[in-house]
């Protein structure tokens, strides 16, 4: 971008500066990916870049500032806060609460007997039921949870894995019984297996049916449901595992890979299945590192599905992304100071150029959120959009001396993991990541990070204010969501009228069908979409997949 003759002179004024004020470059500062940070950056830093062919413009390749022409003059991003709590009607009236304070999109969080396919009636479930999300066990639920919200004009977001494909078969039946044509459906069904590997755990089959079961939906969401994301990858979860920025983007892209990799395999169009792709990142502390985090993970993106996948539709080439707020940076010490945690998390997220957006709530380290605590995390994304004229012009930061080279480094360091995966596959992405969660390459790599983060804090080299430094006696202040003991029992009420009420019969019918279906190697979601009709449970559902794949049992890694 500069020319040599320049940039020399450059070097030479610096060393003078240097020299001149005394400057004392010996005090070594890090980010948390262990990337060291100079104390000034200028022209000579990124004269090995090519404007044109490594940033160039918004919309065009590689994107690194941003998938849109226009991004936010043309639309904001989606306000999206994730909520569920307790029974269905507790849920719908939160979502109809955020709507009418302005929230435009739908996020749904599952309590955890549901997110591990479990019914509200198996005893694993007692004690646990709508505790840390919505409880959801058939098709009735769902029927309350979306009662006066109408499909075709709110997008939904739905954060679940291991039953993914029955979550997106119940907004499918959801959809038909409202009279909406499922090409209008709009959401996003996280889907991502893998991840869970490698960091959340909620665990239920083994990595290849999990897999298998994915590209299910990827086939069968094509056809049926062609504006729905059929896939969140994950991140987010990585990162609050403990890893750093960059083995975030490392191996949130390498799964990408996997799955874009297995849907070739099952000889789907990558230029069908790719405009259905999406991500889901994490926005932490470090302002800096995770906008460049976000322009490299674009241009990744853009390079891997053009070059190496041979996607020839210029859409396909997108990485388009929901971002959250870090929640594993939010403390419990001093809990207000977590709005401005918050608010410069989410200002990263914007200014990286997110298509949409969560921000945690400030009460989120003591419990679930109260409905003044997620008013706030909404505000502070309403602020930002209509009121620091960040949205006025697109990717403000392109051009800093210090943002373009910190995202070059960190695409670097994030290929050497991605190559290093791929390696481990002998030139295949997804054996590559498979084997890496069979050694547990990807747990060892996240808790070594997770370790060396957290002895810096107890060190001192990491100050969190309220924790390490500038602590206070405090008492707690502010109120506390707490979830009635009486919702598991109300639950269980509900389950048992659905089971009374149903056709037995067709159950076992659409049971039996969904077990053939998987025995044979078929697509499931055909089967699954029959049960959920017929009232069957996540349990039941669930049950069936884990007689004939087995479940998963996680090694010991040392």
């Amino acid at each position: 971008m500069f020319m040599q003759e320049d940039i020399e002179k450059i070097k030479r004024r610096r060393r003078e500066w240097e020299k001149r004020c005394e400057i004392n470059t010996t005090g070594e500062v890090k980010t948390p990916s262990d990337i060291k940070v100079e104390i000034i950056y200028d022209p000579s830093d990124i004269a090995h870049l090519d404007y044109l062919k490594d940033i160039g413009y918004p919309g065009e390749f590689p994107f690194t500032r941003g998938i849109y022409p226009t991004m936010y003059r043309g639309r904001l991003w989606t306000m999206r806060q994730f909520s569920g709590f307790g029974t269905a009607e507790d849920t719908n009236a939160r979502w109809k609460m955020l709507l009418k304070e302005g929230q435009t999109g739908l996020s749904t969080a599952f309590d955890f007997p549901t997110l591990m396919g479990l019914d509200s009636d198996d005893p694993l479930a007692d004690g646990e039921v709508g505790k840390v999300g919505v409880a959801v066990d058939t098709l009735k639920d769902f029927e309350i949870l979306f009662d006066g919200i109408p499909l075709d004009k709110v997008s939904t977001s739905f954060t679940i894995n291991p039953p993914a494909a029955i979550i997106l078969a119940m907004y499918t039946a959801i959809g038909d019984m409202q009279g909406v044509p499922r090409d209008q459906l709009r959401g996003t069904i996280q889907n991502d297996m893998l991840k869970e590997f490698h960091a959340q755990n909620t665990l239920v089959l083994p990595p290849e049916p999990s897999v298998k079961i994915t590209v299910d939906i990827f086939e069968w969401g094509i056809e049926n449901v062609p504006k729905f994301n059929l896939i969140s990858i994950s991140g987010y979860h990585i990162r609050e595992a403990g890893s750093t920025a960059v083995q975030e983007l490392a191996f949130t892209i390498a799964d990408g890979m996997a799955y874009v990799e297995a849907a070739i395999e099952r000889g789907i169009d990558v230029d069908k299945l790719a405009p259905q792709l999406s991500f889901f990142f994490n926005s932490h502390n470090n302002f800096f590192e995770e906008i460049a985090k976000f322009r490299a993970a674009r241009r990744m993106w853009a390079k891997i599905m053009r070059d190496e996948f041979g996607a020839k539709n210029p859409r396909s080439w997108w990485l388009k992304f929901h971002t959250q707020t870090a929640g594993c940076t939010l403390t419990a010490q001093q809990p207000l100071n977590n709005i401005v945690r918050t608010t410069i998390q989410a200002l990263a997220a914007v200014l990286g150029g997110t298509q949409s957006l969560h921000t945690n709530s400030f009460d989120e380290a003591w419990a679930l959120p109260s409905e003044e605590a997620v008013r706030v995390a909404l505000r502070t994304q309403q602020i930002i959009a209509y009121e620091s004229g960040i949205p006025d012009t697109i990717d403000p930061l392109a051009g800093s001396y210090y943002v373009e080279w910190l995202t070059d480094k960190i695409e670097k360091l994030a290929w050497r993991y991605i190559d290093e995966i791929k390696k481990m596959g002998e030139g295949s992405m997804l054996r590559g990541v498979l084997k890496g969660i069979e050694t547990g390459f990807f747990v060892r790599e996240i808790s070594n990070a997770a370790a060396k983060y957290q002895r810096e804090v107890e060190e001192g080299k990491r100050i969190i204010v309220g924790v390490n430094k500038f602590t206070i006696e405090e008492k707690l202040k502010i109120p506390i969501l707490k979830v009635d003991p009486e919702v598991q029992k109300r639950q269980i009420e509900r389950l048992k009228r659905v089971k009374a009420e149903r056709d037995d019969l067709a159950v076992k019918d659409a049971l039996d069908w969904l077990r053939n279906s998987a025995e044979n190697d078929e697509n499931v979601m055909p089967a699954i979409l029959e049960c959920v009709k017929c009232y069957a449970t996540i349990g039941e559902m669930m049950g069936v997949l884990k007689e004939v794949y087995g479940t998963y049992k996680k090694p010991a890694i040392i």
